[in-house]
């Protein structure tokens, strides 16, 4: 399984959610299988954001796109977004 970490801070969570929820049938439309967001505990606009495909391709295709820039900048993402492509190698119980 592959998936993509993305880090960023966002002006104002409950702007950036509704954006992100807008978003959700153009992520499924490029591949993605599902996500899970998380902020910093001690900053609830600092986000992290991890979706899960089966195909490294259709990811880096999706965190490419202008189609995500676009409703990045419409979800009001103040920092560049760190970005990295992780493979599954194991999963433990524990």
């Amino acid at each position: 399984m592959t998936y993509v970490l993305v880090m960023h801070k966002v002006e104002d969570y409950d702007k950036w959610k509704s954006a992100y929820d807008e978003n959700g049938t153009m992520r499924k439309d490029y591949g993605s299988k599902g996500a899970s967001v998380f902020h910093q505990t001690n900053d609830p606009n600092s986000m992290v954001v991890i979706t899960e495909w089966e195909d490294m391709e259709e990811a880096k295709n999706f965190a490419e796109s202008e189609d995500l820039k676009t409703t990045m900048q419409k979800a009001g993402v103040i920092s560049q977004p760190e970005i990295y492509y992780l493979e599954e190698i194991e999963k433990t119980a524990y």
